[in-house]
């Protein structure tokens, strides 16, 4: 039963988690023990309200997706997870993670909630209209962003703003393409989210774009701004825009190449020269900002 709920708390996701440590290499904390425990803290609380998430995601959609072709041998839709233990699941990894996130630090008690609160909202009715659906997702990693920047009292640029919400918005975009080509191409709805037949491909495929150069321009315009020259007395953080449009190409790359019914943001996690990418990208930044290369 234990092995059931920890799945369906989906671990994987937790991944998703990490932008909560863009505060503290961008705000010079990396090298400093206590910011670097705080922030680990709040990664860790959001892991517990993430999986409070899932957990209720899957309670919603447990009769959708039971009919829906892979998404009904999860825990809950296929009946190896029983309701009321998830229930006790959700409350219990929400209970937490708020309890010890306001323990830290009130306010990042009250955005782990209002993340909480926003995926309520998300999971009951915003799901269902096109586009809302995928600010909805942005806004949950722009509050990843805000409680790391509290937890280490770093305040969050508005470049990592702009930046954060592009990049979440063309992840959960892509999904939404692969999720809409699928069922296209297999010609079956029974499953699927209502809100994919409000969508269309050519719509998706022009903002994906349009999305992907916006994000690229405005890393770019970051890097080379004056504000961020002084304060990281550097003018090579350009050097990284790349990677970043390396790592664009590969995601669209996943999104258009993998028809089978795994998400792309699934793959993604899994895909090495992705994550190659990223390692590299991390690496990359770390050096230019700490060392002034």
């Amino acid at each position: 039963m234990l092995r059931e709920l920890l799945r369906a708390s989906r671990p994987v996701q937790w991944v998703k988690n990490v932008f909560v440590f863009a505060p503290l290499i961008f705000g010079l904390r990396l090298l400093d023990p206590v910011s670097v425990e705080r922030a680990a803290l709040v990664f860790a609380f959001f892991c517990l309200v993430s999986s409070a998430v899932y957990l209720l995601n899957d309670l919603v959609d447990r009769e959708a997706d039971a009919r829906h072709p892979t998404k009904c041998r999860r825990p809950i839709a296929s009946g190896r997870l029983p309701v009321p233990t998830a229930r006790v699941g959700m409350i219990g990894a929400l209970l937490l993670g708020v309890s010890l996130g306001a323990a830290l630090d009130w306010r990042v008690g009250v955005v782990l909630l209002g993340y909480f609160g926003l995926n309520v909202a998300y999971s009951l009715e915003l799901k269902r209209h096109a586009f809302i659906d995928i600010a909805c997702i942005a806004l949950g990693f722009l509050l990843r962003v805000v409680a790391g920047g509290l937890a280490i009292s770093v305040p969050v640029s508005a470049w990592l703003f702009v930046c954060t919400f592009l990049l979440a918005s063309l992840l959960a975009l892509g999904k939404r393409r692969h999720e809409l080509v699928t069922v296209l191409q297999n010609g079956k709805t029974a499953g699927t989210r209502e809100v994919l037949e409000r969508y269309r491909r050519e719509h998706i495929d022009l903002v994906l774009r349009m999305l992907a150069i916006v994000t690229v321009v405005s890393y770019t315009a970051y890097t080379v701004s004056p504000l961020t020259v002084a304060h990281f007395h550097t003018r090579a953080l350009v050097f990284s825009v790349p990677f970043v449009a390396l790592g664009l190409w590969r995601f669209f790359h996943l999104v258009g190449a993998h028809a089978e019914a795994q998400s792309p943001t699934d793959t993604m996690v899994r895909d090495v020269p992705f994550l190659m990418n990223i390692g590299a990208y991390v690496a990359t930044v770390t050096v230019i900002i700490y060392y002034g290369l």
